[in-house]
């Protein structure tokens, strides 16, 4: 059994990153000017959609107790307009989105600007929410979702899924997007046939833009399970530069053919360009 004060210094230790990614996510939400989103959008209104089975987070008086009459469940009615501001995000959490090659990780750029895309939305009406975490607005809810954001996965690479995001919904997917894209392409097809609109923000380093490397160099990945040693890495360059441009291509038309937006964001430039594309590929109906 772990004595108090280990148990403490583990949990502030956990705890730490927390205070400082929700302080520059609504640093970066504050420096931006954007119009209203969701319910305050004219044109929604509060027409019936479908009922569907009450969860955890769901409220008392949400609940429909007509319709939950005439079964052993509870009900509740989800709205076109509920249903239209929801955001589900799913943020790579990955080793390989550990990678920099100068001050901020890609992975610490993906959390500022999901946090800050949730921060937006929140005080636009909208529920935002991730995977395991249902949609809902609120303070309360922003800083849970920071805690969650703020853990690591000991995976190589990330793969989104859409099995928890609602119909007619909207949804945004931030990755480095280096894994096997066939587990992405299964997520948004998954996703298109649900009606479920979004984004895809492939977050990169510059080094991962120019390959860099030469003579002599040791590629390993962040988890340290692969490991490629050459003498020659300037005569990769061209190859993987083509290989990238192809991910992209792919990538461009998946989201294409979802009816999604997609574009490569670098953490060499401002956050704010990122952030904007977010709110306004969200926007898009």
């Amino acid at each position: 059994m772990s004595s108090p004060l280990i148990l403490r210094t583990e949990s502030e230790a956990l705890a730490a990153p927390l205070p400082a990614l929700l302080a520059e996510a609504e640093h970066l939400a504050a420096t931006v000017v954007v119009g209203d989103h969701g319910r305050r959008r004219a044109g929604l209104g509060d027409t019936f959609w479908q009922y569907r089975p009450a969860a955890n987070h769901d409220e008392m008086r949400s609940i429909d107790w007509r319709r939950s009459a005439r079964s052993d469940e509870t009900f509740v009615q989800d709205k076109e307009w509920q249903i239209a501001q929801s955001v589900t995000m799913w943020v790579d959490g990955s080793a390989a989105m550990s990678f920099t090659s100068h001050t901020e990780s890609k992975a610490h750029r993906a959390r500022v600007l999901a946090l800050a895309t949730a921060i937006l939305l929140n005080r636009g009406g909208e529920r935002v929410g991730l995977p395991g975490l249902p949609p809902k607005r609120g303070t309360a809810q922003i800083a849970q979702m920071a805690g969650r954001l703020s853990t690591d996965d000991n995976a190589d690479y990330g793969h989104p899924d859409a099995a928890e995001m609602a119909p007619h919904s909207r949804a945004l997917f931030v990755s480095d997007f280096m894994g096997d894209l066939s587990k992405t392409e299964a997520a948004l097809t998954a996703a298109a046939d649900r009606s479920v609109r979004g984004a895809l923000l492939q977050v990169l380093d510059p080094a991962e833009e120019t390959f860099p490397f030469d003579g002599r160099t040791i590629f390993e990945s962040m988890s340290g399970t692969l490991r490629h040693e050459t003498l020659k890495a300037g005569d990769l360059r061209e190859r993987y530069l083509a290989r990238l441009a192809e991910r992209k291509d792919r990538l461009t038309a998946l989201a294409r053919m979802t009816g999604w937006q997609f574009t490569t964001h670098h953490t060499d430039t401002a956050a704010t360009t990122g952030l904007m594309w977010i709110y306004h590929a969200l926007a898009r109906r």
